[in-house]
């Protein structure tokens, strides 16, 4: 049976193919990586989009640099259900969001939904309309938010015994597009902006529940010690706590991808322009 968010693959190298069958859950193959960014070149290009009249953050800038990361390299875009990989249809980036910086307040999460192709400033509109449309509401209106509450709501052991046949449903594809529409666990990429809560990062691990199996945490700005030109220097850097589902692609390609991200980083003006097409995952 299809799947709403994806297609599957099927010709593909043997070793990756067996991969699910080895290991059958994203904890089991999870690995970790962590990358550390000067951010005084970074704070500069964001300035000077302000003087602009672009209204451009922290968190679009690495919203849209993951969007285009995985519009450009579609292999860390697929997911894993019953030992079966899918190629995804579109780019969706989950978060979770604290209605107040304060212990008590509520926590939703959103999703962002992308075609890939998308400048920063394409970006950065549908990351603030989606936010905005989700804080707006009251604490139990969002979707995901009345789907937990319903499950809430049962006895134990039916919470229990729902929450199994949703997971079995997944399995078996059988899960309505409009559940897989709203839970934050089908998506592309799981995103933590540490920063906005002044936190450092972290290596969060991965869920087997639903399909996602990218997480990234970007932790808070701090001085730190690197080496520049063969000299230890001090400067304003942040640290990202990558967690990826191994089984994805090969170590090669997940280092290029590294690459990439470390380019865009380097020169976010190159997120300016639309992106002309997807690369599309031809296995």
């Amino acid at each position: 049976m299809r799947r709403k968010e994806g297609r599957k693959i099927k010709n593909m190298d043997p070793f990756i193919k067996i991969f699910p069958y080895v290991m059958n859950r994203r904890t089991d193959s999870q690995i970790f990586a962590k990358e550390r960014v000067t951010i005084d070149p970074i704070e500069d290009y964001l300035a000077g989009q302000r003087a602009q009249g672009h209204n451009i953050n922290f968190l679009h800038l690495f919203i849209a640099i993951y969007t285009r990361v995985l519009a450009q390299r579609p292999k860390l875009n697929r997911f894993i259900i019953n030992n079966q990989y899918y190629a995804r249809h579109g780019i969706t980036i989950s978060m979770a969001v604290k209605r107040r910086l304060v212990d008590t307040a509520a926590e939703t999460t959103v999703k962002f939904n992308f075609v890939g192709t998308e400048s920063i400033y394409e970006v950065a509109e549908i990351v603030d309309r989606t936010i905005a449309n989700a804080l707006s509401q009251d604490e139990d209106s969002p979707n995901v938010d009345r789907l937990v509450n319903l499950i809430l709501k049962m006895p134990g052991v039916i919470k229990k015994g729902l929450v199994g046949l949703l997971l079995w449903m997944d399995r078996m594809n059988l899960v309505p597009g409009s559940v897989i529409d709203v839970s934050p666990f089908h998506a592309s990429l799981f995103f933590s902006h540490l920063r906005s809560i002044r936190a450092q990062f972290v290596y969060h691990h991965l869920y087997n529940v639903g399909t996602c199996g990218v997480f990234v945490a970007v932790g808070k700005a701090e001085k730190m010690a690197i080496v520049e030109n063969d000299e230890v220097v001090v400067r304003n850097c942040i640290e990202i706590g990558y967690t990826l589902d191994e089984r994805l692609s090969d170590g090669l390609y997940i280092a290029n991808s590294f690459r990439l991200v470390k380019q865009y980083l380097d020169d976010p003006s190159l997120l300016e322009t639309p992106l002309e097409a997807i690369v599309e995952d031809v296995e």
